[in-house]
């Protein structure tokens, strides 16, 4: 089964950010992700592909 991600799901990516932190809110969804670092605050774009690969788990759905 596919997961699904939508806008506000909280994930632990497989590898940490650089501020140490590893867990990530979705902001935006399409051919990329746009996610924001809970510890740190910075925004990044990642593609699909590269994102559904580093996904470890979805902590907390979003609404």
């Amino acid at each position: 089964m596919i997961p699904v991600y939508k806008i506000g799901d909280i994930v632990q990516l497989r590898k940490a950010h650089a501020c140490g932190g590893d867990r990530w809110e979705v902001l935006r969804i399409g051919m990329d992700f746009r996610i924001k670092c809970l510890n740190c605050g910075r925004v990044i774009m990642v593609s699909r592909r590269k994102f559904e690969r580093q996904v470890k788990a979805v902590v907390q759905e979003g609404i």
